[in-house]
């Protein structure tokens, strides 16, 4: 498909009733796509598809639109929500430890490249705990500071060891056996059905 194909496709998956007062409407992005305003419409998708849970197919259209495109952000971003839409959304609030109190000396990517350690309450048969990897996707920011903070999405590489975690729940990230910095889980969903 085109990327006016793609974009039509993924806007007709998103129900009409998604937008509140103000917000963001499948009405909008229909308007662009009439004005061949492509780059709109992905950014106008994504707003819809906010912290919705959209089905797989909405965001494997938007993905190969912005692939299509060359919209590598975007389409970074719409793959891992196809990631999402099949395994579930770990959100969690982290603060990273500052410069002098751990391994990081200069910011990282916030787009899901870093793929950090996470100690996550689970422990060996000796009573050690177990370290977990998940990749880490920061929302809003392009980068995170050493001692800086940002809510992030993880992507756990292997899901089995994470069906205890729990809004709330303290976790720890490490990018060698010192603590990197500390999250506070905000969210855990299950994936999407369909």
């Amino acid at each position: 498909m085109d990327v006016p194909q793609l974009l039509e496709a993924a806007a007709l998956l998103v129900p009409e009733d998604v937008a509140d007062e103000g917000d963001v409407t499948v009405s909008d992005v229909w308007e662009c796509l009439v004005r061949d305003e492509w780059e709109v419409a992905i950014g106008l998708l994504e707003e819809c598809g906010g912290e919705r849970a959209l089905s797989l197919e909405f965001w494997e259209a938007l993905a190969a639109a912005a692939e299509q495109l060359r919209l590598e952000r975007s389409a970074a971003w719409c793959r891992w929500r196809c990631y999402e839409a099949r395994c579930g959304v770990i959100r969690a609030d982290l603060t990273l430890r500052p410069v002098g109190e751990a391994r990081r000396r200069t910011p990282f990517s916030g787009a899901g490249v870093l793929r950090p350690m996470w100690e996550i309450g689970n422990r060996t048969p000796a009573g050690e705990p177990t370290l977990h990897v998940a990749a880490l996707w920061a929302e809003f920011v392009p980068f995170v500071e050493p001692g800086g903070r940002a809510t992030v999405r993880l992507a756990p590489l292997d899901r089995s060891g994470w069906q205890n975690l729990r809004p709330g729940q303290v976790i720890t990230m490490h990018e060698d056996m010192t603590v990197a910095g500390t999250a506070v889980v905000l969210d855990v969903r299950c994936p999407v059905a369909g």
